[in-house]
């Protein structure tokens, strides 16, 4: 082996909630992990601007500072938390090889891929201000609806996945208005009169967004177009979801490792394990129904458990062999 290149017990790829939790069980195993923070350190949690629902936080707390928190306990039990991102892999022999930055090669005993879901957009200038403003613009009416109650908000979408968070959102806002841009759902006939039956969701068909409204600091309101007729109007919002779709960060493992349709990895149910031995995922990479930094911990900790299962299990192998 080249002394260019490094070894390591245990890689972890990215640095939200499941793998800094991954971290922190690893490196309590002695596996010395080795975690790179990816494109957008801390993951999702760090464009959210309050936590309310993550256990063991009475008063909340913002995404930001949560993931500060994960980052400083990964730390504390020496994992190396590394800048960059993995940009290339090889998993076709026995030593899983990873490329930083497509310069620095390490290879890898074990490798644990947390690189998360990114939420998409519809890409206006007004929507990725507000959502930068933490003022009104979310993806994801479980983690942010409560902030909305007896309050106006619009949903675009028209999946079965929109329809289940509208359907969230009219149990605790005055009125929604769901936005779908074609003349019918896209969503199963069974969602579809969910929301159809539930009164105070109000649905605009054939109808897009054009700018979202604000006083600068906060939503108050969503322009939207009819696009057969052109007509235009402003609808009074203080909340404006976006549910339009998640597309998971998998893209350089699809050469090895199992996806399902969408690109979400494919893990062995009830494990963390994948279909190349000694590669495990964790989070929103394999999880396209919850979604949730709880449940992505929890994820976290199954993959570094099954990681050094994996490892003690080889290490016994090894051993009976020598």
């Amino acid at each position: 082996m080249s002394d260019s290149i490094e070894r390591v017990k245990c890689l972890i790829i990215g640095s939200g909630p499941a793998g800094y939790t991954a971290a922190i069980y690893a490196a309590r195993a002695n596996m010395s992990p080795v975690l790179y923070q990816g494109s957008q350190p801390g993951g999702q949690l760090t464009t959210t601007n309050e936590v309310e629902n993550f256990p063991g936080y009475p008063e909340g707390i913002t995404g930001p500072e949560m993931m500060v928190e994960l980052r400083k306990q990964a730390e504390r039990f020496e994992t190396d938390v590394r800048d960059g991102w993995i940009t290339r892999v090889d998993f076709s022999g026995p030593i899983h090889k990873v490329w930083v930055n497509e310069t620095k090669e390490i290879h890898c005993d074990t490798v644990i891929i947390s690189t998360g879901a990114s939420a998409k957009y519809l890409g206006l200038p007004s929507e990725q201000k507000y959502l930068q403003l933490g003022g009104g613009v979310s993806a994801c009416a479980v983690c942010d609806g409560f902030f909305y109650r007896n309050q106006e908000v619009v949903i675009v979408g028209a999946g079965d996945s929109a329809c289940e968070e509208a359907h969230y959102l009219s149990k605790l806002c005055k009125k929604v208005t769901m936005l779908v841009r074609r003349d019918e759902f896209r969503a199963s006939k069974i969602m579809e009169a969910r929301v159809r039956n539930t009164e105070n969701i109000d649905i605009l068909f054939n109808t897009e967004t054009e700018e979202v409204l604000g006083d600068g600091q906060v939503v108050t309101g969503v322009r939207v177009k009819n696009n057969v007729t052109g007509e235009t109007r402003d609808l009074p919002a203080t909340g404006f979801f976006v549910a339009i779709g998640h597309k998971p960060n998998t893209d350089i493992f699809k050469d090895y490792i199992e996806l399902d349709k969408t690109g979400y990895i494919v893990n062995v149910p009830g494990t963390a394990k994948t279909n190349v031995e000694g590669v495990f995922v964790s989070g929103d990479a394999a999880d396209h129904v919850y979604r949730q930094a709880v449940t992505a911990a929890g994820t976290g900790c199954m993959a570094a458990l099954d990681a050094e299962r994996y490892l003690a299990a080889k290490e016994s192998y090894e051993e009976v062999e020598g």
